[in-house]
């Protein structure tokens, strides 16, 4: 039961360095997609190396999850670059709620992919998501919904990229390893990218971009916390408070306010959460009670 407060505390917490880590983003300006996510990239990949070399071993784990690392890597790093480009051009609460449509998405491609089939309560709560999208969507005909679909996209892909993780893990792969391949990866392919369309900072651009990855790598190290002390089940309901963080951060620093459908768009996709992880803690009281039984006789 403590472990599982002690999750609770964590999860929070990285969901906290997340809508700072978009707050951070924001407060950047008007600074090219690519070298936003470059700097944010490059920040995280010191501080997961840092953590990786107090266990050198864990780099032996990369064996037989080279395709697995590299499909994580990649669907991560199109993942956050779409969700920079949506935190740029709508509000960091739209943007981060879209973003946190992840794990319904890693539902479908676990069933794609990992072969897992998901219970019919969890395929309603990907349909009630979805239905929450569209009202932070707001999909009309006109250039104003491109931000909003590269929001949402950015969390299809960041579903797949949780979909490797959890592939990888399995396979052996050390969470501190996969951290820091998908940080360095990023690095790498995103630096092309950053030098063509390369922008001269001023200082306080520059310590925005430190902040905003020393925020994600923060809550990278939180979230990888949360889950080391109890099941994802148990604890990543609790996740979708990054919505509460964006929205106060986005109103007392930013003057940011959502649109009244946009509210019911996120009461919409977090009740998506809480039937999933209502689904999981009923099973597992049916499971512990399933195994008394049989032990009794």
């Amino acid at each position: 039961m403590k472990s599982r407060y002690q999750g609770i505390i964590f999860i929070i917490t990285s969901a906290f360095f997340f809508a700072l880590m978009n707050l951070f983003v924001k407060l950047a300006g008007d600074l090219p997609t690519m070298q936003k996510a470059f700097f944010r990239n490059a920040v995280a990949s010191c501080v997961a190396l840092a953590l990786l070399l107090r266990k050198p071993e864990q780099f032996k784990t990369v064996k037989g999850n080279w395709i697995n690392l590299i499909i994580r890597a990649l669907a991560g790093t199109i993942g956050v670059v779409l969700n920079f480009y949506a935190i740029d051009k709508m509000g960091i609460a739209d943007a981060s709620m879209l973003n946190k449509l992840s794990p319904f998405f890693a539902i479908v491609f676990s069933f794609i992919i990992l072969r897992e089939k998901p219970s019919v309560w969890e395929w309603i709560a990907v349909i009630v998501a979805i239905v929450g999208s569209v009202f932070v969507v707001r999909p009309t005909l006109t250039a104003e919904v491109i931000p909003a679909l590269c929001g949402l996209l950015g969390g299809i892909m960041a579903g797949l990229a949780y979909t490797f993780v959890r592939k990888a893990t399995s396979n052996g792969a050390s969470r501190n390893l996969v951290i820091f391949f998908f940080s360095a990866f990023s690095t790498i392919v995103l630096l092309p990218f950053m030098l063509v369309s390369y922008k001269p900072m001023e200082w306080w651009q520059l310590l925005y971009l430190l902040l905003a990855g020393g925020g994600a790598a923060c809550g990278q190290i939180f979230i990888t916390l949360a889950y080391s002390r109890a099941p994802a089940k148990e604890i990543s309901v609790f996740d979708y408070s990054i919505v509460i963080f964006t929205a106060l951060l986005g109103f007392f620093v930013l003057g940011e306010i959502p649109e009244p459908l946009s509210y019911v768009g996120y009461a919409i996709i977090v009740l998506g959460a809480v039937l999933i992880w209502l689904y999981h803690l009923r099973r597992d009281k049916k499971e512990i009670k399933q195994k008394d039984k049989n032990l009794e006789k």
